[in-house]
């Protein structure tokens, strides 16, 4: 019976550590707010604004590695006009809206609460095209332009269930257009 017991302790006292530790600090949905520069260039112009938005998404640590899936939307007041207002060279601007990106992301855990990680995925983005060649105006409004992702970043939990991140992305467009940004962001692991 004595060595029943002792047994049972054994084994109680082994699982303690294992009942004890925390779950993995890049694992499971979450959502997070992004802030920050903005560069859309298009036709050899460019201009720089703010971007602002919203992303959700899941991540499965395994180990060190990291993989997961996201969406997002974002917004920017960022325009990039050419031309010069003539009717050999109309004045052709695209002020940027919104962006819809869906893609995954694979990482390493460095530390105990730094990821760091590439991703990549489909962007849509809206664009309203204005043309001025000095005697008419025209806007298309709701135009949308199809895109690939790239980006990188790196992600720190702050807490059990909190983190903040910066990331440097780049977005290539139809018709010419691309776009630079770097972000910040806060947010939430459920």
């Amino acid at each position: 019976m004595r060595s029943v017991a002792f047994a049972l302790i054994a084994a109680t006292a082994a699982a303690t550590p294992a009942l004890a530790q925390e779950r993995a600090p890049f694992t499971g949905p979450r959502v997070e707010g992004v802030i920050g520069w903005d560069r859309v260039q298009a036709g050899g112009g460019h201009d720089d604004d703010v971007l602002y938005g919203v992303n959700a998404g899941s991540d499965a640590q395994m180990g060190g590695a990291v993989v997961g899936g996201e969406v997002e939307y974002t917004d920017s007041d960022t325009r990039s006009c050419f031309g010069s207002t003539t009717v050999a060279d109309p004045r052709v601007c695209a002020k940027a809206s919104r962006d819809l990106y869906v893609g995954g992301r694979v990482g390493t855990v460095v530390g105990e609460r730094t990821l760091l990680y590439a991703g990549a995925g489909y962007t849509n983005a809206g664009v309203k095209v204005t043309s001025d060649d000095g005697t008419d105006e025209v806007t298309v409004d709701d135009g949308n332009l199809d895109g690939v992702r790239l980006k990188a970043g790196a992600e720190y939990a702050i807490g059990t269930n909190s983190y903040v991140k910066a990331e440097y992305r780049y977005s290539n467009y139809e018709q010419g257009v691309e776009r630079h940004q770097a972000l910040a962001g806060f947010g939430f692991r459920f």
